[in-house]
């Protein structure tokens, strides 16, 4: 069924020689002149082979001048084989006018009409009866229109064979776009998972390695500080163990949760760990927004408290989380060294990866002076990040 158009051509191709090999066993057995029977042996093969140079099953397709050819020398042939009826096959001019109708295009509309009167032309001069030129007029006309069929219905499984390989093709092209959208999903959700592990991790550790080393430098003088420390450090290391326990369940879920209380609460376990001054400022009225914003900005904070501690040995920290009318700000301050050539390494990497996700820009900003300032700022805007139903 792919191949019905060749193989349609091929039968009109094989009807139109077949019509003319009929003609030339006509020459054997009438008794002409050799010299006229040569003549019209030689007008057939031209009549055969001329319009051949521009229609051929698979290699020509120039369909209009195959049909003048056609009609210009097979026709006049046709009317000479009407004058000398000796000439005629059974065919007539039925097979032409066949392949003419299948190879027919608006440029050869002309056809049709021509075809079905070239007898009456010469009605009057042959002496031919009304009912006989009628009735090879409209045998001329039906097979013209039973090419025309023949063409149409070869080109409609044609086309139907295109449109089932393009549906084919575009069934693959979405089974190879599901693959890989499945496998950027897959490396998407890995890469988020080893951020939220990097994040939560990194700082709860920087946290655990000062307090030990805090603990390690009072064990000789104060046993009882160091003992409370480390039970302190073990409540920690439980919260941060149920920390982990939400991430995983709570990722990709739209949980509504106060994100002012989780700054709080992260603020409060960082001064009593580490030691460090840290100041908190909030302002605006909160929103409740997706679980992913919050879990950004609260990375955002982690890592930039966490950076300042262990990059630019920081001892004083200033935190502002900011709710305006079209987005969410924050800006973590420290006066730890300065940077003298910003990297991007994995944290920062992640942090901004995190932003922009969301439609925000994280940038980092360090200038020297007295004391040396460090600044983290964060845009989020709230449009896209809100839960539903929130205005």
């Amino acid at each position: 069924m792919k191949k019905i158009l060749p193989l349609m051509d091929w039968g009109i191709f094989s009807l139109r020689l077949y019509h003319y090999i009929l003609l030339s066993s006509r020459l054997i057995i009438v008794s002409e002149p050799m010299n006229r029977s040569l003549l019209y042996f030689i007008w057939l093969i031209i009549a055969l082979v001329v319009p051949m140079m521009f229609w051929f099953p698979g290699r020509r397709t120039n369909k209009v001048w195959f049909c003048v050819l056609e009609l210009v020398l097979g026709g006049s042939y046709y009317v000479n084989s009407v004058i000398h009826p000796d000439l005629t096959s059974k065919a007539d001019y039925l097979l032409p006018s066949l392949t003419m109708g299948y190879l027919l295009t608006r440029e050869t509309l002309w056809i049709i009409p021509t075809v079905t009167f070239i007898p009456f032309f010469f009605q009057s001069s042959l002496g031919v009866t009304w009912e006989r030129t009628l009735s090879v007029g409209t045998d001329n006309l039906l097979f013209c229109f039973i090419g025309m069929w023949a063409s149409f219905v070869a080109n409609a499984y044609y086309q139907k064979n295109e449109l089932v390989a393009e549906v084919e093709q575009q069934n693959k092209l979405l089974t190879h776009y599901t693959a890989e959208i499945e496998k950027m999903t897959l490396l998407e959700e890995r890469n988020r998972m080893s951020r939220e592990l990097h994040d939560t991790l990194g700082h709860s550790f920087i946290s655990f390695i000062m307090s030990l080393d805090a603990s390690i430098a009072l064990l000789d003088r104060k046993p009882a500080e160091v003992k409370d420390r480390l039970i302190r450090l073990r409540a920690l290391a439980e919260k941060d163990l149920d920390e982990m326990r939400n991430i995983v369940h709570e990722m990709g879920e739209e949980e509504e949760s106060s994100l002012i209380r989780q700054v709080e609460s992260l603020v409060v376990r960082f001064r009593e760990h580490t030691g460090t001054a840290l100041t908190l400022n909030l302002l605006g009225e909160e929103r409740p927004i997706r679980f992913e914003a919050r879990q950004a900005i609260l990375r955002v904070i982690q890592e930039s408290f966490t950076n300042a501690l262990k990059h630019g040995k920081a001892s004083q920290l200033h935190l502002e989380l900011r709710y305006s009318e079209s987005k969410l700000q924050l800006c973590v301050r420290n006066n730890g060294k300065p940077i003298d050539k910003l990297n991007y390494g994995f944290g920062l990497t992640s942090m901004k990866h995190r932003v922009e996700r969301l439609g925000g820009s994280l940038s980092v900003l360090s200038e020297e002076g007295t004391p040396a300032i460090t600044e983290v700022r964060c845009e989020i805007p709230l449009k896209g990040v809100m839960l539903h139903g929130e205005n």
